[in-house]
């Protein structure tokens, strides 16, 4: 495949309603589309780096400048592959969310060249996946109430709590009481310590699917520790930056599921790595989301369509986040999503929505 252009797309996206967590409160998505163009194809997809280096060390602006000025230059132009991307980027340390968006953008360009799903690409096994939706932290109880109440009726088969110290038992316990034995787990960021362990044990009288990443992200072995004096399943978002972390998570006890995000470890080539060590583990799996717009959605859906996601992702319809999204919006059909048929990732930004929400353009040409 030849690529001739990059073209990176920054838009401003407002939610539709706050989204508050432990580290921090985002009412619009600053979002970075990368765009590949060649003479035959091109492609489209997402880099999830936030606009502030708050979630991980990467931010979208800096993200770009990786792109531009240290993963471009290791292509070859003329003769572009997907497979190869891993090892041409390797010598360049960490920026997974970079590596990722361009990864995707090349994946769907060249899918479409042979005129392939990318689920087919990846090794999906359903044409619809079961869906999530992540819900914030609230002022209040009753507002947390209302809040799941609206997701439940909509048709989410899953519900997950965004938790923080001080927002988290008391909150868990009246979500239960309330609706009963819905599917429900809980996230909290990175936000308690080890010390912290009396408290979370708690929330074992709840019944929930699992604590998802309780301690910080480098704290591997007390989270094996945790997982011993708490029966509730731990699993692991930010602590999964790659298939080594994965196996060396599962291998210390540090986790029982993953939660694999293919900005967070590199695309999704490698995510598809970690689902198969997962499988091959006996663990179980699920699609995190990082509120991407219609282009990262869809590249997500193709994803969690394979054989190990096991468990409901962080997979909602576009109007969980977005008024308007980018791409034709991904709707609720009886609690699951479609994942798209087209070849590569089965969608293309509408044109309008791309002007309206576009703040900066760059073009970077391409040695040939």
């Amino acid at each position: 495949m030849k690529l001739t252009h990059v073209v990176f797309h920054r838009l401003r996206m407002p939610l539709v309603s706050p989204f508050r967590t432990s580290y921090g409160i985002e009412t619009t998505r600053s979002a970075l589309l990368v765009q590949v163009v060649g003479p035959d194809t091109e492609g489209w997809g997402e880099c999830v780096a936030e606009q502030e280096p708050l979630y991980t060390a990467e931010y979208s602006e800096g993200a770009q400048a990786v792109i531009t000025r240290f993963l471009l230059p290791r292509l070859d132009a003329n003769n572009v592959f997907a497979a190869q991307l891993s090892a041409l980027m390797a010598p360049v340390r960490g920026n997974p969310m970079a590596k990722g968006g361009l990864e995707a953008a090349i994946l769907d360009a060249e899918c479409r060249l042979v005129d392939q799903p990318l689920s087919v690409r990846l090794g999906a096994v359903t044409d619809r996946v079961p869906s999530g939706v992540a819900v914030g932290i609230q002022a209040s109880i009753p507002e947390l109430l209302t809040v799941v109440s609206g997701y439940l009726a909509e048709g989410y088969q899953r519900i997950k709590l965004k938790i923080e110290p001080g927002n988290d038992v008391a909150q868990v316990a009246a979500v239960r009481r309330e609706f009963g034995d819905i599917m429900l787990q809980v996230d909290a960021n990175a936000a308690y310590t080890l010390d912290d362990a009396e408290h979370l044990k708690q929330l074992d009288r709840y019944n929930l699917l699992l604590i998802e990443q309780p301690l910080p992200e480098d704290d591997l072995g007390g989270h094996a520790r945790l997982a011993k004096l708490i029966s509730t399943p731990l699993c692991l978002d930010e602590s999964i930056i790659s298939p080594l972390s994965a196996r060396n998570a599962i291998d210390m006890g540090a986790c029982r599921i993953v939660n694999i995000k293919p900005g967070r470890v590199g695309g999704y080539l490698e995510a598809v790595k970690i689902h198969d060590i997962c499988v091959a583990s006996g663990v179980a799996a699920w699609c995190g989301g990082m509120l991407e717009t219609g282009i990262g959605r869809a590249a997500n859906l193709a994803l969690a369509a394979l054989p190990g996601f096991m468990l409901p992702g962080d997979l909602s319809a576009s109007g969980r986040y977005f008024h308007r999204d980018v791409t034709d919006p991904f709707v609720l059909d009886g609690g699951h999503l479609r994942v798209p048929t087209g070849a590569g990732i089965g969608v293309r930004p509408d044109v309008s929505a791309l002007k309206d929400f576009t703040v900066a353009t760059e073009t970077v040409r391409l040695v040939t």
